[in-house]
């Protein structure tokens, strides 16, 4: 018997008993469900992740504040700090608390000499109520302050209307852009009716420059409902204490560091620190914080991984019960082929056959459960089409082990037993 008739007779045998082969293909199916899904589910997010956080793209990072946990000196004096190293002094710290300043900001467009495109920005608050006539948001829309730079560097797009110029941020004029959810909101006989039209921000009259692109939702929050003005504008009619965050973005890949490393010095200057003092703000590529959040869901991929591997320990051990129980039916059977002239080699090889068409149909079926099932995850969060090539592969490679493990031991139990006693089994 050549390796076609092994598996032609195998798969007959297996399609001959309907139900206990569908219960164990359920099984393992489950398992690689369970395995596939999972890992659809968290390609979906790092997908989602990468498309909230790295909208500079990797060739741009920026400068923020960070807080600092200082440990001061004894005697109560909060205004000096014990350095670590041997033989330092106490050096005055009283600037590690500030935060990133418009005067610092500005010195610094001024003083950074890198080629690069810059940015200001700032947080102003997340409790602004925008109102035209007698139509109003919900008091939730968060607001950005910018300036021209602000939408090429954080992602945005305009529908309708025009960006800031230089003439908006110098002056700091009330003028505005509305994310796309307050321009619907507002405008509900077309968005591009905003612009050059009036809104007030929290009873402060903006003349509204353009609309902005709908972003869509991240993790049941909408990116759209925002309203932008120059980071002058929010100094002046929205002080907020917040700290000022600056966005570089180069041509050059390649001068990616460079840029850092200069605008470090830049600023450890303007920040007024010295040789021995740490930095009191972080340089971040704008690729990292999509990173880092991506590397914090590698826990789920190792529960998953767990999860399908017992599932399937689960289904071998059924898997192997189900062939021992058919070798014991089809004792009279493989008596039958031993007294025709067939070999115990052909005899393993076909109950190992079945068991590794039992396992390739569970993980088949799973491979396209777990893809579905995954999917449904992205289609919540609004991203593409997913399928983990690299766990399909596995899933199959695993399959394979399991049918090849639980099929071994019936397969060696059948080629073992005698043609005589066989034949007069009852």
């Amino acid at each position: 018997m050549n390796f076609r008739d092994i598996f032609s007779l195998a798969f007959r045998t297996v399609r001959s008993n309907k139900l206990r082969t569908g219960l164990t293909v359920s099984i393992i199916a489950f398992g690689i469900m369970a395995l596939i899904g999972i890992i659809t589910a968290i390609k979906a997010m790092n997908q989602k992740f990468t498309e909230s956080f790295s909208t500079m793209g990797a060739n741009g990072f920026s400068i923020r504040f960070k807080e600092r946990n200082i440990r001061f000196g004894g005697g109560g004096n909060n205004s000096e700090l014990k350095l670590s190293k041997k033989g330092q002094k106490k050096e005055k710290k009283s600037n590690l608390g500030k935060i990133i300043t418009k005067e610092e900001v500005e010195q610094f467009l001024r003083s950074y000499t890198f080629p690069a495109t810059k940015s200001v920005s700032i947080f102003a608050n997340r409790s602004n109520i925008i109102s035209t006539g007698n139509r109003k948001t919900s008091p939730n829309v968060m607001m950005f302050g910018g300036d021209e730079n602000f939408l090429l560097l954080n992602g945005f797009s305009l529908q309708y209307g025009r960006n800031f110029n230089v003439t908006d941020v110098q002056s700091g004029r009330n003028v505005c852009i509305l994310g796309y959810d307050v321009a619907q909101k507002l405008f509900r006989e077309g968005s591009e009716r905003a612009v050059n039209e009036v809104v007030r921000i929290n009873s402060i009259p903006f003349r509204v420059l353009g609309v902005l692109e709908s972003r869509g939702s991240s993790f049941g929050f909408s990116r759209d409902n925002v309203v932008l003005t120059t980071y002058t504008n929010v100094d002046r009619n929205f002080p907020s204490g917040f700290s000022y965050t600056i966005g570089l973005m180069v041509a050059d890949l390649h001068q990616v560091e460079n840029a850092m490393g200069e605008a470090e010095a830049s600023f450890r200057g303007i920040r007024k620190l010295s040789t021995t003092e740490e930095s009191n703000f972080v340089i971040d590529r704008s690729d990292s914080v999509a990173e880092k959040a991506m590397n914090s869901l590698g826990f789920l991929t190792i529960s998953a991984t767990v999860i399908g591997l017992i599932t399937l320990i689960g289904a071998a051990i059924g898997l192997m019960n189900i062939m021992l129980v058919s070798v014991s039916e089809r004792t009279k059977e493989v008596g039958l082929i031993k007294a025709i002239g067939g070999q115990s080699v052909m005899v393993r090889r076909q109950f190992l056959m079945e068991a590794i068409i039992i396992s390739m149909l569970g993980a088949f079926f799973g491979i396209i459960l777990g893809v579905f099932v995954g999917n449904l995850f992205s289609m919540v969060l609004h991203t593409g089409f997913v399928v983990p090539w690299n766990w399909v592969f596995y899933g199959i490679f695993i399959c394979t082990l399991v049918g090849l493990g639980a099929g071994l031991y019936p397969a060696l139990k059948a080629g073992r037993l005698n043609p005589i006693e066989a034949l007069r089994y009852e």
